[in-house]
């Protein structure tokens, strides 16, 4: 009996077999695994759906301080920080005929920051680094080239469906 028990007691300490790869190579397929049971629709929530985000509105020229390109489409807004904004348009309009617009409208040259692709960008107040994130202006930039046909309209069905050029605003913020 104490021998028995022995064994029996060995028998129960040992560890189980270290699992194997399934199948094993040289071995018959397996017939594919039983499909998992359906899953529960979750319990209705009494919490309600919150409804999709406002579309922002699209901002005056008296809040942007400067003119906006007639024809312009508003895209969006984005926080700049420190209490700023800027805002995009864009425009089927050339590169070229956005900067002509703008040199005419803000009695400046500006300044061609990068040829590829074209990026032109004016100045229209001072910058306070203490107060601001960057610089208030506007900057065009040239979406279109051999590489891409234009900036993709962001609204369904939009017209255009791509914008050659886009207009990029940071109104002035005036604190002291």
């Amino acid at each position: 009996m104490v021998l028995f028990a022995l064994v029996l007691a060995t028998a129960l300490q040992q560890q189980p077999p270290v699992p194997r790869p399934f199948p094993r190579p040289g071995s018959a397929p397996a017939t594919a695994p039983a499909p998992p049971p359906p899953a529960k629709p979750a319990p209705a929530s009494s919490a309600p759906t919150p409804a999709p985000a406002k579309p922002d509105p699209a901002p005056t020229e008296a809040t942007l301080g400067v003119p906006v390109y007639p024809a312009a489409q508003f895209i969006s807004s984005y926080n700049a920080g420190r209490g700023q904004r800027f805002y995009i348009f864009g425009s089927s309009a050339t590169f070229v005929d956005l900067v002509t617009f703008y040199r005419a409208v803000l009695k400046q040259k500006g300044e061609l920051v990068f040829e590829v692709p074209a990026t032109h960008q004016f100045d229209v107040g001072k910058f306070r680094e203490e107060t601001m994130a960057f610089p208030p202006g506007v900057t065009i930039k040239d979406y279109q080239s051999e590489l891409s046909q234009g900036y993709p309209n962001p609204k369904p069905g939009g017209q255009p469906a791509r914008f050659p050029s886009i207009i990029q605003i940071v109104p002035v913020v005036e604190r002291y």
